[in-house]
């Protein structure tokens, strides 16, 4: 599994000039399931993306980032986003033979989302499948990319 997080002032998203979903502060969340992908990267993932600290604690005389999105109560985006596994190695067509099938990639996205809302923060979705335009503005900027490999 993978996931680019991005600290945001504001993010949304559309489908078809129609905006599904839109958060204020918080993070953005790309999020690509490899076919190797089970609930026990689901599990880690979510943890990991609710407890990294890259908020500054707006208290603190330093810029140091010492809150979560959990801690500020921020807002959470969520986009599917399959082509993070494409493989650009060989040739001049990226390979997407690592990417879940779609069922399955689908399935254990709702899964993902589903751990996120638990926190009881505001998590927004995209579309799953969808051609999506998305409104990103960093903050920072920050920009990390998260990376759990199944042991199976």
């Amino acid at each position: 599994m993978r996931v680019i997080v991005q600290r945001v002032k504001s993010s949304h998203v559309e489908v078809a000039g129609v905006v599904i979903g839109k958060i204020q502060r918080g993070l953005n969340l790309l999020v690509g399931i490899a076919d190797t992908d089970t609930e026990r990267e689901l599990d880690w993932m979510a943890r990991k993306c609710l407890e990294l600290r890259l908020f500054p604690d707006p208290e603190a005389e330093s810029s140091r980032w010492d809150k979560s999105v959990q801690e500020i109560n921020g807002e959470l985006l969520v986009i599917s986003q399959f082509t993070l596994y494409g493989d650009c190695r060989k040739g001049r067509r990226p390979s997407f033979d690592r990417s879940a099938h779609p069922e399955v990639a689908s399935e254990l996205y709702q899964k993902f989302v589903e751990k996120l809302r638990q926190s009881g923060l505001k998590v927004e979705i995209g579309e799953f499948g969808a051609m999506m335009q998305v409104t990103i503005e960093n903050e920072g900027p920050v920009t990390l990319i998260l990376e759990k490999e199944s042991t199976i």
